[in-house]
């Protein structure tokens, strides 16, 4: 698992501890289905931190963030910075797939396979 100082910083504990008690509906769904190695048997952590950036949800095994998007993801500031998060978290080897909350109301089956693929993006063969 990657774990150094970076992660969970001390100064953003009562930030995440705060977004944990509060997720949005659309969090508090797909939470459902993450929590307790129901997904796959998967471990999930919600609201994890690396550097200053807060992830949703994180696999530590997989190194996989998963994001929902919001409304104020969909500017042109949002775009900008999830992209640059997107690659703060790369660098640290860490992929990350977003999906628009409406698609965990619409379809939670689909963003459900998405999540597996890239569990294991290369299939049986990286086993």
């Amino acid at each position: 698992m990657y774990y150094d100082s970076d992660n969970n910083k001390k100064e953003l504990k009562g930030l995440r501890k705060k977004l944990r008690k509060n997720l949005t509906p659309a969090e508090a769904k797909l939470w459902g289905f993450l929590k307790s190695g129901r997904l796959d048997n998967t471990h999930w952590r919600r609201q994890f931190s690396i550097g200053n950036y807060i992830m949703d949800f994180y696999c530590p095994q997989k190194k996989l963030c998963v994001e929902l998007d919001g409304d104020m993801h969909f500017t042109m500031e949002g775009d900008e910075k999830d992209a640059i998060r997107t690659e703060f978290l790369a660098s640290k080897g860490i992929r990350v797939v977003r999906f628009e909350n409406k698609e965990v109301w619409d379809n939670i089956d689909a963003v459900l396979s998405e999540i597996r693929y890239e569990l294991n993006p290369c299939g049986e063969e990286c086993l």
